[in-house]
């Protein structure tokens, strides 16, 4: 019996990065959603146009970045953990694809993969910009790259760009269930920073929402972190917190670590926690499927 699908598949798009672990991080993240999503088509059947595929390899179906980083494009697509679909059925199909660093550009990517999903009889393909800040990436690059692959594929398969991970009102509650996991009589929350005049809002108001207790730092402009960390210990605080605002463990969140471990050796009093990156989470692959579900 030939396998039943989704008629709808999702592409989660990340900056790219030449350390591996974001995307190995990727690829976890992505079978998290893939696994909230058939969880869901499972629950309400009907609530989801389906389509039947032809047999043929998955092969033909599982887009993998990381060997588009470091392969030709005759090598994009591979085999996923399961064996073909004739003898197991994936449902929902979730692939991953990367703005920079790639050895395609981001719109042959998806043309890559949507060439595929729409032989396989796919109607629509979800793209979710995989980025906590609505910079120029978000605004402007993926969705020229988006309108190219449009182009390519003719319009043979609907392409929906769906909002950014961080424009996620829960995003917020992530966070400070982190924050309050711990002890802590103050929190310090690091971000990349922009040095656009208007580019650190988002991120103070973010804060805000989440305690307004909690100090704001920077990796790329002022405050740094030892700035914030010295306030705090102005005001009596013994026991900080770091926080990463961060999706995945990189060169950013090594230096934030080695400057954290810097300023535990300066300040043997100060009791410092550093919490890990957003990390390839169920609470992450939750708010992902929410946003393709609105």
């Amino acid at each position: 019996m030939k396998p039943v699908v989704a008629s709808t598949a999702y592409l989660l798009i990340s900056h790219g990065s030449r350390d591996p672990r974001p995307q190995e991080a990727m690829n976890r993240l992505a079978d998290l959603v893939r696994s909230q999503l058939e969880s869901a088509l499972r629950r309400n059947p009907r609530e989801l146009d389906t389509a039947e595929l032809a047999d043929s390899p998955t092969d033909d179906l599982a887009f993998d970045q990381q060997a588009a980083t470091t392969q030709s494009a005759t090598s994009l697509l591979t085999r996923p953990r399961t064996d073909k679909l004739t003898q197991v059925s994936s449902e929902v199909i979730v692939g991953t694809a990367c703005l920079e660093l790639a050895t395609l550009p981001l719109s042959e990517q998806i043309y890559e993969f949507g060439r595929r999903l729409r032989a396989a009889g796919i109607k629509e393909l979800k793209l979710i910009p995989v980025f906590l800040m609505s910079g120029v990436h978000v605004m402007e690059d993926i969705p020229q790259e988006i309108e190219t692959a449009k182009k390519l594929l003719e319009e043979s398969l609907q392409l929906t760009l769906c909002p950014h991970l961080g424009s996620h009102e829960d995003i917020a509650l992530v966070l400070g269930d982190r924050l309050s996991s711990v002890e802590a009589e103050g929190a310090v929350l690091v971000a990349h920073g922009s040095r656009r005049k208007k580019g650190n809002r988002a991120i103070q108001e973010l804060t805000r929402r989440i305690d307004p207790k909690v100090k704001v730092a920077y990796w790329a402009t002022p405050p740094d972190i030892e700035t914030q960390v010295i306030e705090l210990m102005q005001q009596g605080c013994q026991r900080l917190t770091i926080l990463p605002y961060f999706l995945f463990s990189g060169g950013i969140t090594d230096a934030i670590a080695h400057r954290t471990e810097e300023l535990a050796e300066r300040f043997p009093k100060i009791q410092f926690r550093l919490l890990p990156t957003l990390g390839a989470t169920e609470e992450l692959a939750d708010l992902i499927v929410n946003i393709v579900s609105t």
